[in-house]
């Protein structure tokens, strides 16, 4: 059973933080108070903030010797985000704050592993909270009064979210005598037919979570694969780089392949969707735009085909993070169609972009014994590419 790690800044919020840390340990847990504070030292902390401060790249001094707040919390974040993977015995993690220490806490939460239970009380907490936990399994809690003394409210709230810590360290799900290896799939509308037909092929040897390319799927897919909850991904639709580059709605992050990078995990891989910048309604995109090939998909959301040009940025994007790749990994062209409307026919069928595609990749290919690219003459959704994507899949997993 790990520890739980209750964070904020006891320059200021002290007595709320040690009544966390009390009901927390009559709850049961082994509770440790960390100080972030970035002004003035508190005695009652288990772990100091110049302890925490010092996990910064660049010392101590780039955390504690800043005069601009924003900057002082930026650092203790990425100092506290270092502290705790090192621990090495947290069983949980609570936050108590405002804006700052949401921010600040909600950082170094994001570092850690999807299933390492994440609890932060805010008083920002009944808003928009997607930038505080992005594709990452933080509960947030409305404090409701602010976290500015303790009262009959915040009482009832900490002691709450202190329990809730508690019994979570305490009482990790025991793993089930079924699961599967775990499979991440990356899925569009335009992609469907290509992943149900991966479903019913694999179903039966492996559990297939699937993700819908909108920018946080994909982040969520990784978020998994580096917390080593997946054990291969087979990332078909990867359609949120040509909205990271173009400015579509569902970006992904420069960091796109990245967790494939860094655990070496099987990959199987194709460029689903790529044909399509994704938008809101159609009054909604940008004016440099309305004069492009455009799809109303449904009210809310409308496709732009990419031009040959963008289909070059794309696929050099692409290749140059499956040349980094040092696990196994096949990578699939659909040569016939990349979506569902890119086919003869439909309204986004363009052989000359996705040839721009395909060739850009071909061209920026590394051959390496580990990393084979593989062009299967038929549609991305047909029977023949997700019957390639399946056989692949096997040869480079047990």
């Amino acid at each position: 059973m790990g520890k739980v790690y209750i964070v904020g800044t006891c320059d200021t919020k002290f007595a709320e933080l040690d009544y966390a840390r009390s009901a927390a340990r009559q709850a049961g847990a082994e509770a440790i108070l960390v100080d972030v504070g970035t002004q003035n030292a508190h005695p009652g902390a288990d772990v100091a903030a110049d302890e925490v401060a010092a996990r910064h790249p660049s010392g101590a001094a780039a955390v504690l010797g800043q005069t601009d707040r924003g900057t002082a919390i930026s650092a203790m974040a990425e100092a506290l985000t270092v502290f705790l993977r090192e621990c090495g015995d947290v069983g949980a993690v609570l936050g108590l704050g405002g804006t700052g220490n949401t921010a600040l806490v909600t950082q170094a939460m994001r570092g850690l592993p999807i299933g390492l239970p994440k609890l932060m009380v805010s008083t920002v907490a009944s808003g928009n909270v997607a930038p505080y936990v992005g594709p990452n399994d933080i509960a947030m809690m409305y404090s409701v009064v602010d976290i500015a003394g303790l009262n009959a409210i915040s009482r009832k709230v900490i002691g709450n979210a202190a329990h809730a810590v508690a019994g979570m360290a305490l009482h990790p799900p025991v793993p089930s005598a079924d699961d599967r290896p775990g499979v991440g799939i990356t899925m569009f509308g335009v992609t469907t037919a290509c992943v149900t037909q991966l479903r019913d092929m694999l179903g039966e040897t492996h559990e297939l979570f699937v993700f819908h390319a909108t920018g946080v799927g994909g982040r969520s897919m990784e978020k998994l694969a580096d917390s080593g909850l997946l054990q291969a991904v087979i990332d078909v639709t990867t359609t949120e780089v040509p909205d990271l580059l173009v400015g579509g709605v569902f970006p992904a992050t420069e960091d796109r392949f990245g967790a494939i990078i860094r655990t070496k995990m099987p990959y199987v891989g194709s460029v689903g969707a790529v044909d399509m910048v994704n938008f809101g309604a159609k009054e909604s995109v940008p004016a440099e735009f309305r004069d492009r090939r455009l799809h109303v998909h449904n009210p809310q959301v409308t496709l732009m085909r990419t031009t040959p040009e963008e289909n070059r940025q794309i696929g050099a994007f692409i290749v140059e993070k499956l040349n980094r790749m040092d696990g196994a990994v096949r990578f699939l062209l659909p040569l016939q169609g990349v979506s569902a409307i890119d086919a003869p026919g439909q309204p986004f069928h363009d052989p000359a972009a996705d040839e721009a595609l395909f060739s850009t990749i071909r061209d920026g290919w590394q051959a390496a014994p580990n990393r084979q690219l593989i062009e299967v003459d038929a549609h991305i959704n047909s029977r023949e590419f997700a019957a390639a994507l399946a056989a692949n899949f096997r040869d480079i997993t047990p």
